[in-house]
């Protein structure tokens, strides 16, 4: 069986507008103007969004924003700035956010010897880092992570949630945050086992289809989570704008503990997944442009490419292989 094949079709609703799990429900598509209600005190609402690129958009309300990374153009303080400010403005009490290959001077070791490939001008590293990492962010629930864990409750007696936040992706054109191939399963290891996970880049084979199409995702990434007794509740990452969306990704009992293979298995329903999450909202591909005569590029966070709701019910328990 295809790791293709594997990915659960979407349930109770139409795929492009989303499904649900007894645990989790799930909107890709909806009116920005009437979003769905949040589904009660039992719930937390996370809202994802990725690749936004320094522009500004309506994001619904939610408890929790989750943000994938390329939170600019190229990294420069002018364009990170812009979009502190729109994040810092938005309602979420929670907002975690990791960086991306384009946030060039957050990877500041890298940036040191190849930013002359990117910009006239170096930036501050130290500058930039501390506009993403402040005390004046953490007081208005504004969390950067970069290969770090973090805890958090949206309510007072609620549950805490784990997430753990990681801007890297393979090689991509000498960008930020690249890895190679060698590199790429020491890399992924110091993901530990968390309720939520944030990543720039997708795993291989999980909505990573380029519009080349060439599934641009990580292999080392799909395998080290495929290996975790605990895989997280919700992945969501980016970075591959045109293959934006979300799926229910069964993991099968790992083949070392069972003694036999797994390919005819099947989870039952809610059971041994992750939803992953493509949040990407810069459009990209034929799907950036309006279908019509007129051929009008969609703006980022547009139709098919607005902010994905996920809903999980906060007794959810992690899968346990």
């Amino acid at each position: 069986m295809s790791e293709s094949d594997r990915i659960v079709s979407a349930t109770h609703l139409q795929d492009s507008e989303g499904f649900h799990t007894p645990s989790a429900r799930v909107y890709i598509s909806y009116d920005p103007a009437n979003p769905p209600s949040h589904p009660g005190a039992n719930w937390t609402r996370f809202v994802c969004i990725s690749d936004t690129h320094s522009r500004t958009f309506s994001v619904p309300s939610g408890d929790v924003l989750l943000h994938s990374g390329d939170l600019s153009r190229l990294g420069r303080e002018d364009d990170i700035r812009v979009t502190i400010e729109w994040l810092r403005s938005l309602d979420h009490g929670v907002k975690i956010i990791i960086a991306g290959n384009h946030d060039l001077p957050l990877h500041e070791e890298w940036y040191e010897d190849s930013y002359y490939g990117f910009h006239d001008k170096k930036e501050s590293s130290t500058t930039i880092r501390s506009l993403v990492d402040s005390d004046a962010n953490r007081d208005r629930g504004l969390i950067y992570l970069q290969d770090e864990r973090y805890t958090f409750s949206t309510k007072e007696g609620g549950r805490e949630w784990s997430v753990y936040g990681s801007p890297w992706q393979p090689y991509f054109g000498g960008w930020a945050f690249n890895y190679l191939p060698e590199e790429a399963s020491d890399r992924v290891s110091a993901i530990p086992e968390v309720d939520i996970l944030l990543t720039h880049g997708p795993p291989h084979n999980v909505l990573d289809k380029t519009f080349t199409n060439v599934n641009a995702g990580c292999p080392a990434l799909l395998a080290h989570l495929s290996k975790m007794r605990g895989p997280p509740l919700l992945h969501v990452f980016g970075h591959i704008h045109e293959a934006r969306g979300a799926v229910r990704y069964p993991w099968l009992p790992m083949e070392e503990d069972q003694g036999s293979s797994n390919a005819e298995c099947t989870p039952p329903l809610g059971m041994r997944e992750t939803i992953m999450v493509n949040a990407a909202n810069q459009p990209l591909g034929r799907q950036a442009i309006r279908p019509g005569p007129d051929g009008q590029r969609i703006p980022c966070g547009g139709p098919g490419f607005q902010p994905i709701i996920v809903d999980l019910l906060d007794s959810a328990m992690r899968p346990k292989m």
